[in-house]
Formats: C-alpha cells, structure tokens, sequence
C-alpha cells in the first residue's frame, strides 16, 4: 500500500463516502488510487468550486466532507472555501498534492507554501514528510475536523509520499471516537438558573452555534418550557421555527425592527451558539445595555471574547439547555410587549406592483415548500430576502456564508447539499453578481444530472454595494453597474441546463410551482427592479436601535 492508496482507504473506514476535487500533476497518485476505492469523487469545473461543494454537503448533513486539489494554483483555489469553513465552523478536510519533498523551498513548478497560506483559514495544517507522518496526521485531522468546535483541516502532501510504501503503517480499523463535551460547572449552572429567575426581560439569542452542537431539540424544549422570546443570528435561523409565537426573528444589521427593539430593551441574554458578530450586535457598546449575559458555547475562545459573561457555561450545550429550562418565569407582561414586536416589527412585503418583487416571491415559495426543501443561498440583497421572508422551520434547510459572507458560494453549495440528499428539493437563491463567480458549476449540474433548481434575481447591479453607496456615499455609485450582464436563460441553455424568465407579478405562482415540481436541473431568471433595497439596514459603525427602516424614493 502506497501512501495514496493509505489516504483513500482511511477516509472510506472513516465513513467519508463523497469528495470534490480537480486534479492535477502533483496530486494525481490520489487519483489513480480513487479507481479502486469505494468513494465518490465529484469533479467540479474549479477548485473554489470543490471547497464550496465540500462545505454544502457537510453543512446539509453535519458530516465531515473532503475536497482534492493539486499544488500550486489548486491549492491556492481552495483558499476561500477553506476560510468559510473556518469562519462558519464547517467540518472540512483539504488534501491536497505538493512537489516532491527535494524540491520543497526551490521554486519548483507549481510549488507554493501551502502551508503558510492556510495556517490562517484552518483549526489546524500539516505538511506531510514521509509515510510515518502520514500515518500520524491523517487520523488525528479527521478527529480535529470533526471534533470540538468543527471547522477545516488541511493535510499538504508531497507527490513522493504519496507514492512511497507505507511499510507496516495500515489504515485505523476503525473510526476514532470523538471526545464528549465536558458537562458546564455545577455552579456556574447554578448560577444561571438563579438569573433567569430573576429576570423580568429576559431573552435567548441563537446563533448557529446550536446547531453545531446537536442541540436544536433541546434549544426548542428550553423554549417551550420557559417561554422566553427569541432572536436569531443569520446562522441561527430555523433553530426555532420561524412561525413560533416568540420567535421574532433574525437580529442585527439587516434584521427584524422587533428583534433589535427586544434586544435593546432585554435585562438578560441567554447567549446559545453565537458570538457577537458586529453584522449582529451593530455598535458593540451600545448592544443590549441593560443585560447581563449567560453564554453557552463549546468553544472557550467565544466566551468573554467580545462580551464580557456574568455566567460561562462552555462544553455540553443540550443537557445545560435542559436544565435551564426547569421553570417557567413569570415575565407575561414582557411576553405581550414582545409578541407586539413580532406582530409589528416584522420584515413588511413591498406594495404590490406589475413586476416581481423577491420578497414577495421568496415568501410564496416558502409557503409551498416543505421543511425539507434546502435553500442555498450567494451573497448580496437576495441573502438577505431569504433570511427575512423566507421562514426556515429547521437550520439545516438554511445554506448561507455567514462569517465570511463569500459571493460565488451559493450555486457549489447546493451541488454539494443535493449529492448529500438525493431526494431532497434544493434551490440555489442567487444574485446575478454572485453567479457569474462559479457559473461554471452549471456543467457540474449537468454532468451529474442534478435536480438542483437556480433562482436568480437579476438588477445588474452588485446590489448590497450600490445600496451602501447610496446611503452611506453620498449616492457617488462606482464600480457596481452590472448592465452588461448576459442573457442568463442562453448561458444555461449552452451548458444545457433548461431556463425560463419570469418578470410579472401574475408570474409568481409559476415560478414556485417550476422551483418545486419540475425534474430536473433548472434555472429561473427573474429581472427585478435595479433600485431595490434591504431594509432595514442598520449603518456600518451605529447602533441597532439607530436602524434606518426605509427611506422612500
């Protein structure tokens, strides 16, 4: 057994099934050893691709998953993807080649320091000497990935090992065990139920956190039992499914009036999961003053980083949820006060009008999908449509890059989460900045006959930019007029994908039924008008309460 074939058989022991890659000159010993392995490798047009790919799936599962590249420029592809696992704490494996371990430092072709570039975007990287080291990192990465707070890890492995004889190193017999979470300190637990008891405002605030922690069922028990309101971080939705009677909604920048008026009126956060992003809290001096804060998380390095705890509960996030959620305080009038929020302070639908508003659209589509249905989402005003109107009644229906808030994520990662679920429905929601970045996946589509829907909404704008210069740059627009753009429904018919356009208002029912019933691959492209904006947008260094909810042209 070479050091390939070692590679391959140790991610089929480790349940690995599916990975994406490109190869190349370096790393093609892996690939003659994928012939004979019982994985499936997905070959995506580009290597950003692949990692983006790799993150779809394991967001869509909670598995692990694996992307391939080559030395050189395959490496340096992955990069990005790379840093959205790490930002989103998505559980990645990168593997990929290197030049021959004599030619490492002598500007060989194709050689770059890959693992300089990817000490900053990785929980952990390793390049690879000889067999024994192989042996060594191979395990112990699978186990860093996946364990604690999950996120990337990347093994860089010279062509010559590669090819070199494993000699008496076999492959684990079996997957490691992961380490349980340490149980909070019975104090500190303590002390937090004695808070909570005294609150008279209190508030949870999710992030995507719980998810990561299996702790959803147990999130949604704390919640009924105690019926304390809820807010959401963009990773956090569908932690609580978004018609619940408190639920009032994803906080922050972009977020519900009523979430943000909760927060900012709150005497107590019950931080699940998240980690006070700034997209989030707005000015972080004036984010929940009159709170004190009880912090769940797994990662130690959250708590106390940006907001000072007055109770640290780190490690096992469901059985501490459990044991908060004994009682039910008494807080009715707060309860009332923020069921008015929710009633009021919604995401409100523009007026009607004769062409097709994306509000309006993503909000009948949510209407008719069932919670099974994925959305995967690229980055820009349409990200934040569907994180306000669409209703997610469970997270992993809810693909979106969060922490690094990468354009081009969205079309990959739904190729990803489909191969993950075969049966399940999923939409790419895209913008037409964001799907000209990775519009070469459509072959992938293709190639593997995925029934992956895309619903691109078209301004020929780089929307989310135009509106900070409009409100925020004195209207001095540059660099954001996308009026060029091609005709989308041609560019899918040459990768041989089926497209049809949609611009009326009575169109909107057709739409969604087309996302939801047709087999098969699909693009649907919407026009819509180049001048809409997000609302509310909170500006980039002001407070939350100090959202500018609409300014009317």
């Amino acid at each position: 057994m070479n050091g390939a074939q070692y590679l391959a058989e140790t991610l089929s022991r480790h349940g690995v099934e599916t990975l994406f890659g490109y190869p190349g000159g370096a790393i093609m010993p892996l690939y003659d050893a994928l012939l004979d392995a019982p994985l499936r490798h997905i070959l995506t047009r580009h290597e950003q691709a692949a990692a983006f790919a790799a993150n779809g799936y394991a967001r869509a599962t909670g598995k692990l998953c694996v992307c391939l590249a080559t030395s050189g420029p395959g490496a340096t592809n992955l990069l990005t993807g790379v840093a959205d696992a790490l930002a989103d704490s998505v559980p990645l494996l990168v593997i990929t080649g290197q030049v021959a371990g004599g030619l490492i430092g002598t500007d060989a072709f194709q050689e770059v320091d890959v693992l300089g570039l990817s000490l900053g975007v990785t929980k952990h990287s390793y390049l690879v000497r000889d067999a024994a080291e192989l042996a060594d990192a191979l395990p112990e990465a699978i186990r860093l990935a996946r364990s604690g707070r999950p996120g990337p890890v990347w093994i860089d492995v010279p062509k010559d090992v590669l090819l070199a004889d494993m000699g008496e190193h076999t492959p684990p017999a079996a997957p490691l065990s992961l380490d349980a979470a340490p149980a909070p300190e019975p104090r500190a637990v303590a002390r937090a139920r004695e808070l909570l008891a005294a609150a008279e405002r209190p508030l949870v605030y999710a992030g995507g956190g719980v998810v990561l922690a299996g702790a959803v069922d147990a999130l949604r028990r704390f919640c009924a039992r105690t019926d304390i309101p809820l807010i959401a971080t963009l990773k956090g939705l569908g932690a609580l499914p978004a018609d619940a009677p408190l639920n009032l909604g994803m906080l922050g920048m972009h977020g519900a009036p009523g979430a943000n008026r909760a927060v900012q009126a709150c005497d107590l956060l019950l931080v699940a999961g998240a980690r006070f992003d700034d997209r989030a809290t707005g000015l972080l001096a004036q984010f929940a003053p009159q709170a004190k804060v009880i912090h769940l998380d797994a990662d130690p390095a959250e708590i106390g980083k940006l907001r000072t705890a007055d109770v640290a509960l780190c490690g096992a996030m469901a059985p501490t949820l459990d044991a908060l959620g004994a009682a039910r305080p008494a807080i009715d009038a707060w309860r009332r006060r923020c069921v008015q929020w929710r009633e009021t302070g919604g995401h409100a639908l523009p007026p009607p009008g004769a062409g097709i508003a994306p509000q309006r659209l993503l909000r009948a589509l949510a209407e008719a999908a069932d919670e099974h249905t994925v959305i995967a989402c690229d980055v820009g005003q349409h990200q934040m449509w569907v994180a306000q109107h669409y209703g997610f009644r469970t997270p992993r229906q809810h693909l979106t890059s969060g922490g690094l808030g990468a354009m081009g994520f969205g079309l990959p990662a739904a190729i990803g989460a489909q191969l993950a679920a075969p049966q399940a429905r999923v939409i790419n929601v895209s913008g037409d900045g964001s799907f000209l970045m990775n519009v070469q996946e459509l072959a992938t589509l293709k190639r593997y006959d995925l029934p992956v829907k895309v619903l691109l909404f078209d301004n020929q704008y780089l929307g989310m930019v135009r509106q900070q210069q409009a409100l925020f740059y004195a209207g001095r627009y540059h660099c954001v007029d996308l009026s060029d753009n091609p005709d989308f429904v041609e560019v899918a018919h040459a990768f041989g994908i089926p497209a049809l356009r949609a611009q009326r208002a009575d169109e909107i029912d057709a739409v969604v039924e087309a996302l939801l019933d047709t087999p098969g691959p699909l693009l649907v492209h919407v026009p819509i008008a180049r001048e809409d904006n997000v609302w509310p947008v909170v500006a980039p260094g002001r407070a939350n309460h100090d959202m500018i909810e609409e300014i009317q042209a």
